[in-house]
């Protein structure tokens, strides 16, 4: 009796699946190559310009020379850096994590509820700070928290006090701006978030006696969570890399109050023209970047049902 032992596949047959994969990626192909040239060039050339003397002007300028971990050494040394690591957590946390994360969900929340007049108000007063160019924003809440501003012409209409904020607040000052800046950002996503809770659960759990309240802790926050962990992710990153207004509103002044690690990166690099130095501070802000990138990818991942 003869056995008939099956035939080993062909080279050609184990190939064309892995040929076919790679046909799948061709179209994401220039898209790699733009980050790659746009985002990891700049990146890695930042990294490499942190070990030279590199300088704006003067002989390091045409030929910057290898200096190691000077410069980071240099950099632990500086009694700035605490102080602006301090404040670029307190400006993450304050304006990112708590502000604009709260009150984009808030402000969804109540939009669900709210009439077509005020939906259609309050979406164009919020989205409209988000859509101005950077700059122009910046200049606006310059005028808004100026000492002859538009806020202590408030105050002082109904008889408080007119401090000046970009002196003696300028944190909560800058916190606020980029508060009013960015909010519309988490309100978008929590509104396309809240749309996808399906409405059977939440009426369920109203005929069962839930509160509102309830009904917001218990089922819609953790149906939402992955919305809520990627819109941490993104307004955390845009949040540690803010500078526009950060520059036009204080300059990081006064006496450094106000100098998170972007402006002390550029007035390191631009200001007093020591390119190895600020691409060392510019460098320690990436790495912040990174570890903030990953610990949401993780939640990201956790958050997955």
């Amino acid at each position: 009796m003869t056995v008939l032992r099956p035939r080993a596949a062909s080279p050609t047959l184990r190939t064309q699946p892995r040929v076919r994969r790679w046909v799948r990626l061709l179209p994401v192909g220039p898209a790699v190559v733009l980050l790659l040239v746009f985002l990891a060039g700049p990146v890695l050339w930042a990294f490499h310009a942190s070990f030279t003397n590199a300088a704006l002007t003067g002989r390091n300028a045409r030929s910057p020379g290898w200096v190691g971990l000077e410069n980071y050494g240099r950099l632990l040394a500086d009694p700035v850096l605490p102080l602006s690591l301090a404040l670029t957590v307190l400006f993450v946390g304050g304006s990112a994590i708590l502000g604009q994360n709260i009150l984009g969900l808030v402000i969804a929340v109540l939009m669900r509820r709210a009439r077509r007049g005020v939906l259609a108000l309050v979406g164009t007063a919020v989205v409209a700070a988000w859509v101005l160019p950077e700059i122009v924003a910046a200049f606006a809440a310059y005028a808004y928290f100026s000492r002859d501003g538009t806020l202590n012409q408030l105050l002082g209409g109904i008889g408080l006090g007119q401090p000046d904020w970009l002196y003696s607040f300028p944190m909560v000052a800058l916190m606020l701006a980029n508060i009013w800046r960015g909010t519309a950002f988490s309100m978008l996503v929590y509104r396309a978030a809240l749309n996808d809770v399906p409405a059977e659960v939440t009426e369920a759990a109203l005929m069962d006696g839930a509160s509102g309240w309830q009904r917001l802790a218990f089922i819609t926050l953790p149906m939402i969570r992955g919305s809520i962990a990627t819109n941490l992710m993104l307004i955390t990153l845009q949040t540690l890399a803010v500078f526009t207004l950060i520059w036009v509103m204080t300059a990081g002044g006064p006496s450094n109050a106000s100098t998170t690690l972007p402006v002390l990166a550029y007035q390191e690099a631009f200001k007093f023209g020591d390119i190895g130095y600020g691409t060392a501070v510019a460098s320690v802000l990436i790495l912040i970047g990174l570890v903030f990138g990953a610990a949401y990818v993780r939640l990201l991942r956790d958050t997955k049902p």
